[in-house]
Formats: structure tokens, sequence, C-alpha cells
């Protein structure tokens, strides 16, 4: 049985946020919100929590996780970033872009694409997945919360709950924040590649 904490979307109660990064590292599987709807996060290291996660979404080896970021002080670490892809994440952070880029060899191979060895990185503009960020002090392994077989997210934190309270150890409300996806922009090589349109501008990716 999942716990359900209520969290205020502007000023996270730091009680809560101290409760739930908690349960993150001791192998919990959290339902989180952040300006894209709500996501599945769990310890960056945690083997087991990973297979529960990707149990509930059902994902193969060729999906890309995403380490969801408090700021860019941490890129450098587990992605191969070069200047001109610094300039262009650096101007849409925060907000609903992933940055698709090739793994440095802190990031556990178990998250990695199976062929390209490579990671989503971003960093959400939503108060409360950022108090999680701080508080825990390193990135969030993280996936939306797309259920097998629905092509829209669930967006309800009280069905979240009836619907996966046995695989999840908590689901933290912070009202609506969303259904529309991030924008997903491929890094990896020198032209930037527009993967998936979703929010946000994505002008500046786009070939001249």
């Amino acid at each position: 049985m999942s716990q359900f904490f209520q969290v205020h979307p502007e000023n996270p109660q730091k009680r809560l946020i101290a409760q739930a990064v908690e349960i993150i590292r001791k192998s919990g599987v959290v339902v989180y919100p952040t300006d894209s709807g709500y996501a599945l996060g769990c310890h960056i290291g945690d083997k087991s929590a990973l297979e529960r996660v990707r149990r509930i979404r059902r994902l193969d080896a060729n999906h890309n996780f995403t380490l969801v970021c408090r700021d860019l002080s941490e890129l450098g670490t587990y992605a191969r970033v070069d200047n001109t892809a610094f300039r262009l994440i650096k101007a849409h952070t925060p907000g609903p872009y992933t940055f698709i880029m090739q793994a440095t060899g802190e990031v556990p191979r178990r998250l990695l694409h199976a062929k390209r060895k490579t990671i989503g990185l971003r960093v959400p503009d939503n108060a409360i997945a950022l108090a999680l960020l701080e508080s825990l002090n390193e990135p969030l392994m993280s996936v939306s919360l797309i259920l097998p077989g629905d092509e829209m997210p669930m967006t309800d934190p009280y069905d979240i709950r009836d619907t996966l309270q046995h695989e999840l150890d908590l689901v933290i409300d912070g009202g609506f924040c969303g259904m529309e996806p991030t924008t997903v922009i491929d890094l990896v090589d020198e032209v930037p590649v527009i993967v998936r349109k979703g929010q946000g501008d994505w002008s500046a990716f786009e070939p001249e």
C-alpha cells in the first residue's frame, strides 16, 4: 500500500519532502509532479527499484531513461556536452525539455539506451520536484507516468494511487500539473534533432 502526501505546489512542506527523500533512499518507487505531468522516480543507483519501474511501464532495453537534475551543475558529471550544446540547454532550463546526450561513466549501465549508450537529462520547472532534488542532493531516475496500452499520461493523483497502490511506495499529490509531455531534443551529434515535439518553444532546435 503506497503512502500519499499532499504537498503544496508552490511552498512544499520541508517535513514531507524529507520523508519522501527517505523513501527514495530506501529503494522506494515514487510518483511525483513535474512541469509536464506526473513522473515515476527512483534512486539513480538502485537496481531493484529500477526493475519495478520497468515492470510498471513494461520498458525494454532501448528506452531512454531520464536523469532529472536540480540545475546544470550536475550536467557534466553524467553527460558529455560541448559548449554549443551547453548554451542551448542553459537557455531552455529549467523547463519542459528533455535532452538526450552521450552518457559518462558515472551513469549506471542499466540506465543507458542499450545500443547508443545515451541518457536523457532535464531540469524541471516545478517547485516540488526541485525541492525533492535539492534534498536528495543528486539526480532522480525518472520516466513519464504513461501506463502500458495508454496514449495519455495519468494526471489525477487519486487515480494513480488507486491504480498503482500495490506497486508504489509513495504518491506525491501536487495538484494538476498538465499532461503534455516534454519536448525531446537529441544532442548527441553536432546538429540538434527534435525527437518529440511537446511543451515549450522548440524553434531554437530546428535547422535554419
